[in-house]
């Protein structure tokens, strides 16, 4: 044997191309994955937007003003009579009543109520009669929880 030269005893020393298993596990490509994946999911997110696209124009208008006045309700029972508010009212005068009351009234909106079994040409002669008596902005008020029209019933009982 040579000068310098160490010869080591035993077979305890260290395997050459074998590595030992880790005990930790390593976090770090880990959170910069999911850091990858939360950047294009930030960015993807805006696009993901269900909707008609369309270009509304601008205006200098303002908000419309929250009402101040309960709408009128106007209500057709099953046997046809008439009724304003809670008023019966007989149809050869309905139109020189809602005349005066629009002309009482700031707001033109009124609620039509009729029953299911109303035909549908007496509901069309009272909005004609509301109409005729001041009032343009008239909604039909429904119950909620009726058959679609695909044919499912969406009253959920």
């Amino acid at each position: 044997m040579g000068a310098g030269v160490i010869k080591k005893q035993g077979g305890r020393g260290r395997r050459r191309g074998r590595s030992q298993p880790m005990a930790e596990i390593n976090v770090t490509p880990f959170v910069d994955v999911m850091l990858v994946l939360l950047i294009i999911f930030m960015v993807a997110a805006p696009l993901l937007t269900v909707g008609v696209p369309v270009e509304l124009p601008k205006t200098a208008a303002s908000a419309l003003p929250a009402e101040q006045e309960e709408p009128l309700t106007v209500t057709v029972t099953a046997e046809g009579a008439v009724q304003i508010q809670t008023t019966d009212t007989p149809r050869d005068q309905l139109v020189t009543k809602l005349r005066a009351i629009a002309s009482e009234r700031a707001s033109d909106r009124v609620f039509l109520r009729a029953d299911g079994k109303v035909p549908y040409a007496q509901v069309m002669e009272v909005m004609g009669a509301l109409n005729a008596g001041g009032f343009s902005n008239i909604g039909l008020v429904t119950d909620i929880g009726g058959p679609a029209l695909d044919g499912s019933d969406t009253s959920g009982g």
